[in-house]
């Protein structure tokens, strides 16, 4: 789905950069502008300052300021303080932010192949879902991102998503019927839970919290490391082991801003991402075994399903994948479940 900027957008984004450290002008040895400027380059997301994905962010700015002896200078803006998922990715295309990681998900809306990663149960552990990521499929995927504005370096990891709620414990299917889940604004996700029986309400993360402590929605679905980090443990009571969906978060670049660069500065980028991205996963794994304890001391009753309940869910949702073989390509996503098995 090709986002169609109007007139407006366009003049919005031109005087954004040209107020911005976005300098056009032809750049110099250690990457500085004709003018001597260094570049700026804000990273924005959603996440807070102590979770993996943004402390994946800093390890990268950490690493380009080195890199390019400070010539481009990096922004992290966490907390969602320069939007929710949608609003950073059309701030890329804009060219009013320069970079962020985001789930897989909020992609889909704007290039609709990457649902395929999205689909139920599709990985049962990290290794094969690095794997399938980092290897030819994953890479043919970044090459649907240039024509919607954005350039795609790797996948990062949000990790395995789970339910929680402050209505009841969940061992059953039928325990989900009727619940109001906040989903991503995906409709592939949206489907899955009205297949569980859920009441799917899609909601921005920058306001998940709130809507849990107002009620406005049940419970929510996201990896344990974002019901610690954000606090959910306080307004929700059950957390149910369900790992229905497996949530790599790509490394994206604003393409207008990665036009400027240099190809001494791109290569730096690269590395960069790639060295943040292997610091940035090891950290959530070890982020997610530490966060049941937490969770659990802090009053969270934490659920593992049985095997049978396990099946039951898994078999519910295969509509799903019928819907979504046909918008992504069948040929496709059997290419995906072959490289998986």
């Amino acid at each position: 789905m090709k986002k169609l900027l109007t007139a407006l957008s366009v003049a919005s984004m031109l005087a954004l950069v040209a107020c911005g450290g976005q300098s056009e002008e032809t750049s110099g040895e250690n990457g500085e502008t004709a003018s001597g400027e260094t570049k700026l380059m804000k990273l924005a997301v959603v996440t807070p300052e102590e979770r993996s994905l943004t402390q994946g962010l800093y390890k990268f700015q950490e690493i380009v300021e080195r890199e390019t002896n400070g010539s481009i200078k990096v922004e992290v803006h966490p907390n969602g303080a320069l939007g929710g998922d949608r609003e950073v990715l059309e701030g890329l295309q804009l060219g009013t932010i320069e970079g962020t990681t985001v789930s897989t998900g909020p992609v889909a809306q704007f290039a609709p192949r990457f649902a395929m990663f999205d689909l139920p149960f599709l990985f049962t552990d990290v290794d094969v879902a690095y794997e399938v990521l980092d290897g030819p499929i994953g890479v043919d995927l970044l090459n649907d991102l240039p024509e919607q504005g954005i350039i795609g370096l790797n996948y990062w990891e949000n990790g395995f998503r789970h339910m929680t709620n402050d209505v009841r414990e969940i061992t059953l299917l039928e325990d989900i019927k009727g619940l109001k889940i906040r989903t991503l604004e995906n409709d592939l996700h949206i489907d899955m839970w009205r297949e569980l029986g859920a009441n799917p309400t899609p909601m921005a993360f920058t306001e998940l919290f709130a809507g849990l402590q107002q009620g406005v929605v049940d419970g929510q679905e996201n990896p344990v490391g974002n019901v610690t980090t954000s606090n959910f443990y306080e307004v929700q009571e059950y957390l149910t082991k369900t790992g229905h969906i497996y949530n790599a978060s790509l490394f994206l670049i604003s393409k207008g801003f990665w036009d400027t660069l240099t190809e001494e500065e791109q290569a730096i980028m690269t590395k960069a991402a790639d060295e943040a991205r292997d610091y940035q996963r090891e950290l959530n794994q070890q982020e997610e075994l530490e966060a049941y304890d937490f969770l659990e001391e802090n009053g969270m009753t934490i659920t593992e399903l049985s095997q049978d309940e396990q099946k039951k869910i898994f078999e519910k949702v295969q509509p799903v994948y019928e819907k979504y073989a046909a918008s992504i390509g069948e040929d496709l996503v059997n290419e995906l479940l072959d490289a998986v098995k």
